[in-house]
């Protein structure tokens, strides 16, 4: 952990239940007169698109609709949409949507203001000039893309995935509502929930994490370990609370410290095989974190703690032993599926390619112990054998 640390909050943060409702008068506060909204295709066919319209209506607002964003988005997406954004002279971007939204609005914002390839602006390229303003209000429990000033873009003819990383696309507003989740499918449920698990055990278990970023991570862990299984298959009221607030400090917490080796590994997965990132970064998880463990095994004991297993009894190793059985049978209970079910059969080839791509992940510096091809390669045969 750094004893030294700066921490600068662009974003307004408006959760409660029912927060939607007040989107249109919101946007009119700030000044906005016609927003483009952007989201994707399956949320189009949910009452929830329309309801934000008729909500930007209602306060004598305009809106025009984006929803080419397909999960993991795409760079000519961003980029057709930064066009559309310029001829219909919107004044704001507002995301709807889980994490390829939220990302592709960011994108979106960047491009207006600097307007070319988006090849252009990906790290560790900056982004010169601060576009349109955009507003988040997200649908899933994962991304935390709500409060962060980065996005991750999929560039198709390289097969990866490229980060945007700057001040000038942080949102500067975030409207959590924990009643939009009422409405997530079981399996996306499942894959957001261990996305944001993740972004909090990284961002506590990375070397650059503060004592702030740590409070925020320690507090998401225990929410979403105590609400995920009623999310997915329940969707009670204190559930779809608990998770809400864990993914929203979770996207604090590694927002302003880091991820680390499970993001490194799945966004490589993701960059060549389109796997849902969500379910990518649950698959290496406990991987991950046992191949950890010897650089700090306190701070991993007091994952276990905060999973909420009882470490009264346990030695700190047994304690963090304990939260890889924990992960492990957590993606299961929730429908995670392996590499294996996934029907993927990698080759030595494969393997070593997405080796060679997460060693020169922009967050592999973070991870708590040194991270190799060599050593990545062996995680990757790992996660084989589940």
């Amino acid at each position: 952990m750094s004893s030294h640390f700066s921490f600068q909050f662009p974003t307004k943060i408006e959760f409660g239940s029912g927060k939607i409702k007040y989107l249109g008068s919101i946007l009119k506060e700030y000044g906005y007169h016609k927003v483009m909204i952007v989201t994707d295709p399956g949320l189009c066919q949910t009452p929830i698109i329309d309801q934000a319209q008729e909500y930007i209506q209602k306060a004598g607002l305009q809106s025009v609709i984006f929803h080419d964003v397909l999960p993991n988005p795409h760079s000519e997406d961003c980029e057709k949409g930064a066009l559309i954004a310029q001829k219909e002279k919107v004044d704001a971007v507002v995301a709807i949507g889980g994490g390829s939204s939220m990302d592709t609005a960011k994108a979106i914002s960047a491009l207006t203001a600097n307007p070319g390839s988006i090849h252009t602006l990906f790290y560790p390229n900056t982004v010169p000039q601060k576009g349109l303003p955009i507003i988040c209000v997200p649908t899933t429990a994962g991304t935390g893309s709500e409060v962060t000033m980065f996005a991750v873009i999929s560039v198709t003819e390289k097969q990866s995935k490229e980060s945007i990383l700057d001040t000038n696309i942080a949102p500067i507003l975030a409207i959590n509502d924990p009643d939009l989740l009422k409405s997530v499918p079981p399996s996306l449920a499942a894959a957001t929930g261990m996305d944001a698990l993740t972004h909090a055990i990284e961002a506590y278990t990375c070397k650059v994490s503060s004592p702030l970023t740590d409070a925020l991570a320690l507090h998401a862990i225990s929410l979403i370990s105590g609400s995920l299984r009623d999310l997915v298959y329940q969707k009670t009221t204190a559930a779809c609370h608990d998770m809400m607030l864990g993914s929203l400090l979770a996207g604090i917490a590694f927002g302003y410290s880091d991820v680390a080796g499970v993001h490194c590994l799945a966004e490589s997965l993701g960059g060549i095989y389109n796997t849902p990132h969500g379910v990518a970064n649950s698959i290496f998880l406990p991987i991950v974190f046992q191949f950890n463990i010897p650089a700090d095994v306190k701070k991993h004991s007091q994952v276990a703690k905060a999973l909420g297993i009882d470490i009264a009894q346990k030695s700190d190793r047994e304690s963090a032993q304990a939260a890889v059985i924990y992960l492990k049978t957590l993606a299961n209970d929730i429908g995670i599926p392996t590499l294996r079910e996934l029907g993927y059969h990698l080759t030595e080839q494969d393997c070593i390619k997405i080796a060679q791509k997460s060693v020169k992940n922009v967050s592999a510096p973070s991870n708590p112990r040194l991270l190799t091809e060599e050593s990545l390669l062996l995680l990757i045969q790992e996660a084989l054998k589940q």
